[in-house]
């Protein structure tokens, strides 16, 4: 069975950064496309940004465009999340979800529509 892992959280101070990786493991599909999803105590899991291998398409929440890029290293079947210019409002659980398929980012968007989900990593933004 396919296995995800996060890694990469941390604490950090308000306007600082931080790098996410989601590794992927047991892993075969030749298109696929990768999501990141946070969850705060008290809130709902939302939807931060997605990447298609089939078109390389990227789609983000409009909470974190422009300040966060996703991005793949095939060889590695890992997807990394970069974070810039951090809030306290981005504190949360932070954790990566694959799909198999040929889709488009824009498809996708912010669906919880995946086949595996991985283990979340800690984000903490101080202010």
């Amino acid at each position: 069975e396919v296995q995800l892992q996060a890694s990469g959280g941390g604490l950090v101070q308000a306007g600082g950064s931080l790098r996410l990786s989601c590794a992927a493991s047991r892993f075969t599909f030749e298109d696929y496309a990768i999501g990141w999803f946070r969850r705060t105590p008290g809130k709902e899991r939302e939807g931060v940004s997605c990447i298609s291998t089939s078109d390389n398409s990227t789609y983000y929440a409009d909470s974190v465009k422009g300040r966060f890029t996703i991005s793949t290293d095939n060889a590695k079947n890992t997807v990394y999340l970069q974070m810039n210019g951090l809030k306290p409002e981005d504190t949360a659980l932070y954790y990566c979800a694959v799909r198999s398929g040929m889709t488009t980012a824009q498809a996708l968007g912010l669906s919880t529509s995946y086949d595996y989900w991985g283990r979340g990593t800690q984000v903490t933004v101080s202010s």
